[in-house]
């Protein structure tokens, strides 16, 4: 049946091996993310400063075109824990600066739990209702290029209320991208875990610091 299944879709996983890469992609994604706690753990404890902007964004591309030129290989999983272990160093300082707040303990617990929440469902109705979301894909890339752009115009430019905007930007798109990829791999459209792995990862982490920036917002305001 499976045979069959791969004839009339060409190109296509098996169900077998779509559910393989299902299972590889969120293994790794679990221990990813364990593996980002403890590094931003780790820069909270030692209160280790932002490396900037600039810095971030050379590490993060540097190390997400090292884990994509090996991606079929084993230093590719290598390069997977490389990156996650960098952006959560990344993160370290800026939960430091909301736990700093008054209520920020609540504040990055509420962040927290609504990224579970969301990914979670969406994840979930994604693999439940096997809906395809490919035709998602270039409304995603332009909007978050867009996004982007516009956040570091709110950046250079000291606009706060761009900023929140583009917060609000981040949020739905990350919400796009997490059902799309889902959807990618069940479709057969992605079929290297380690790929899949990075891209739900970089959802779930702009989900949580966009979460956790209008959060702090709205408890300054109050």
């Amino acid at each position: 049946m499976n045979t069959i299944n791969t004839i009339r879709n060409p190109g296509r996983l098996s169900t077998v091996e779509t559910n393989k890469v299902l299972r590889n992609t969120y293994t790794l994604l679990s221990m990813t993310l364990v593996f980002s706690a403890i590094t931003a753990g780790g820069a909270m404890a030692l209160n280790l400063p932002h490396p900037g902007l600039l810095l971030t964004l050379v590490g993060y591309l540097g190390l997400l075109f090292l884990t994509t030129k090996y991606r079929d290989s084993g230093m590719g999983i290598t390069f997977v824990f490389a990156l996650t272990g960098f952006m959560g160093y990344t993160l370290g300082p800026i939960l430091n600066s909301y736990m700093a707040l008054t209520n920020g303990g609540q504040i990055v617990m509420t962040a927290m739990g609504g990224t579970g929440a969301i990914f979670l469902g969406l994840s979930g109705y994604a693999l439940v209702s096997r809906k395809d979301f490919s035709f998602m894909g270039g409304f995603l890339i332009a909007g978050i290029l867009v996004a982007f752009m516009a956040g570091l115009g709110a950046m250079i430019f000291e606009m706060p209320g761009l900023s929140l905007a583009v917060s609000s930007m981040f949020i739905l798109l990350m919400a796009g991208l997490i059902l799309y990829e889902t959807s990618n791999i069940i479709h057969g459209g992605e079929t290297n875990y380690i790929m899949a792995t990075v891209a739900l990862y970089v959802s779930i982490f702009n989900l949580f610091t966009s979460l956790l920036h209008l959060l702090g917002f709205m408890s300054a305001e109050e």
